[in-house]
């Protein structure tokens, strides 16, 4: 192994590159449980053919969990659209492609997401009113079993020098219903700032998928609602005004 150089810091977790590998190491008192489970997420993804690094070894170093897996050399599909703002349109139009071609897949032994929903709807710091209310939407819906990302934007995505992108963190994956990573991937580019882009990009999704938007905004209080118990302090109120949204139509 080559000496460890550090890539990446996230609340509780550091990324490594060490030769040809990346090491995601967790903090002492992380989850193991949410490791474990990051960790079976990716392998049972890498079941598919989508382009994702591949995990080598979970193991445990000076008293810390870490995933071993592909290092993928290249640049996040974020940078390139920073720095090449003339080209939106032919980014968008390859970010919802691919998003796309995830949620064409059928990864069976994931966990379901309505029910990952249902658990974070119950923990929300809600009243009882409003838990109810989504509770009730969210068991209307449909379910389906497609292959979500849970945290699929721009910065999860890296092109190499050859043009092929790679989906990183499958940490948030589930199967379910499409429309509902589309109303989260929406709410991440408004959290980003990026309410115009979360506008274009909703309507060229629903565009080339086919799909009603009012179909998506129902999915938005809910998707608001699951991501409140792990928010950033300043994410909340923006969140909370999403959720008081009672109807769309």
């Amino acid at each position: 192994m080559s000496e460890k150089i550090l890539v990446a810091q996230m609340p509780g977790k550091k990324l490594y590159r060490d030769g040809e590998f990346a090491v995601k190491e967790f903090e002492a008192g992380y989850s193991k449980a949410d490791i474990l489970n990051e960790a079976l997420n990716q392998a049972r993804v890498e079941e598919t053919d989508l382009n994702i690094p591949k995990i080598h070894a979970v193991q445990v170093v000076d008293g810390r969990w870490a995933i071993v897996m592909d290092y993928i050399e290249g640049v996040t599909l974020e940078q390139i659209m920073a720095e090449h703002p003339e080209k939106e349109d032919e980014h968008l139009n390859m970010f919802v492609d691919l998003q796309r071609t995830v949620l064409s897949k059928k990864v069976p032994m994931l966990n379901k997401l309505k029910d990952k929903m249902q658990g974070r709807i119950s923990m929300a710091e809600l009243d009882a009113t409003t838990r109810y209310d989504l509770h009730t939407r969210l068991d209307a819906l449909p379910k389906h079993y497609n292959l979500c990302h849970g945290d699929f934007n721009p910065s999860n995505i890296i092109i190499t020098a050859d043009g092929t992108p790679y989906i990183i963190d499958w940490s948030h994956a589930t199967q379910g219903n499409s429309s509902a990573d589309v109303a989260r991937t929406y709410l991440l580019f408004y959290l980003a700032g990026k309410s115009g882009l979360a506008e274009k990009y909703l309507n060229l999704y629903c565009k080339k998928s086919d799909t009603a938007k009012q179909y998506v905004q129902k999915w938005i209080p809910i998707v608001a609602a699951s991501r409140l118990t792990k928010a950033k302090k300043e994410e909340e109120e923006f969140l909370r005004g999403w959720i008081d949204v009672v109807d769309y139509e």
